[in-house]
């Protein structure tokens, strides 16, 4: 059976809420008691040499109260290039400084680093603009002065590899038939999966047109790929709300498109949307939530993953020429 990241990640990840995929480890550092530890892991996947990247980690603690997330503020963030095998000494590569992205609909940043509960507060740090130049095992050393804890220091491996896996800027576009409302022998729950128990599609201007039909009408698309009831991340709904806001503020610059990653999601095991695995699915793996901003002339022009801020996004919908109707 086919290995899904997105059903395979331990509590931690899920309750961090970083991703609903990790190619990142983590060393924990102990604060106040043994009981008490902080830890780091990167969120961005899919990271390749060459262009700048937006580098995004979370970063947790599990102490007495539970599982907190580090939230609001700014943490600085230390690169080096372990080698190809992860055994070479480490090589300084650059600093950054990573700023929260809070999930859309939570608080946003606060003045400095702050213990959260999830269910108050989630999001990643993002250090947008970092580049890569060589494919191999790199590792980054977090700094953050975290309100109430003092100054904790922890690193996180992760991957870089040659070349992007998914489809990336200054690709083309995947031509994909997304289930849309309407589409014959598709369950609603197929085309978003808050639509269950006979309950019609929420966010109905995002299920209208498939990924290939804009490709063919020469429209610029914001399509996100999410799983809003299924995404263990809890972004996932958040980031689709996020996109429908987005579609109503900018419907004279792009088609805007949500495709469900599940066509069947049960005990029995998942079926992925065909339009889903067409992008996503690489390597008996898929990674998700992901959104891609396509050019009227089908090419890649970004993407974000997992979170975004939403003024960025906003900001390159706004460079886009009105669309003729």
């Amino acid at each position: 059976m086919a290995r899904f990241r997105i059903l395979a990640l331990g509590v931690a990840l899920v309750v961090l809420g970083v991703s609903c995929t990790s190619h990142a480890t983590s060393k924990p550092t102990t604060s106040g008691s043994p009981s008490s530890t902080f830890s780091a892991q990167v969120a961005s996947s899919d990271l390749y040499v060459g262009p700048p990247q937006d580098f995004e980690l979370g970063i947790q603690h599990s102490g007495g109260q539970g599982i907190q997330l580090v939230t609001f503020g700014t943490v600085k963030v230390h690169l080096d290039f372990l080698g190809t095998d992860g055994s070479a000494q480490p090589v300084a590569k650059g600093d950054a400084t990573a700023t929260y992205i809070p999930a859309p609909g939570t608080p946003p940043s606060g003045p400095a680093p702050t213990l959260s509960n999830p269910a108050a507060a989630r999001g990643v740090y993002s250090a947008p603009g970092m580049s890569f130049d060589t494919a191999g095992f790199w590792q980054a050393t977090i700094t953050a002065d975290v309100t109430g804890s003092g100054t904790q220091t922890l690193t996180a491996a992760f991957t870089v590899n040659t070349s992007p896996i998914l489809p990336a800027p200054g690709q083309k576009a995947i031509p994909a038939d997304n289930p849309i409302i309407g589409t014959k022998g598709v369950p609603n729950s197929a085309i978003d999966s808050r639509a269950q128990g006979g309950a019609p599609v929420p966010d109905p201007e995002l299920h209208q047109i498939t990924i290939r039909a804009a490709l063919a009408q020469h429209r610029p698309i914001l399509v996100i790929f999410s799983t809003p009831v299924y995404c263990q991340s809890q972004f996932c709904g958040p980031t689709t709300d996020a996109v429908e806001a987005l579609a109503k503020q900018y419907a004279d610059r792009a088609v805007f498109i949500h495709v469900e990653i599940y066509r069947k999601y049960g005990a029995s095991g998942a079926v992925i949307n065909k339009a889903a695995a067409d992008w996503l699915y690489r390597n008996n793996d898929l990674t998700e939530p992901w959104l891609y901003l396509i050019g009227a002339d089908g090419t890649i022009l970004n993407r974000w993953g997992p979170l975004f801020d939403t003024n960025v996004v906003a900001q390159d919908l706004a460079k886009l020429p009105k669309m003729q109707q």
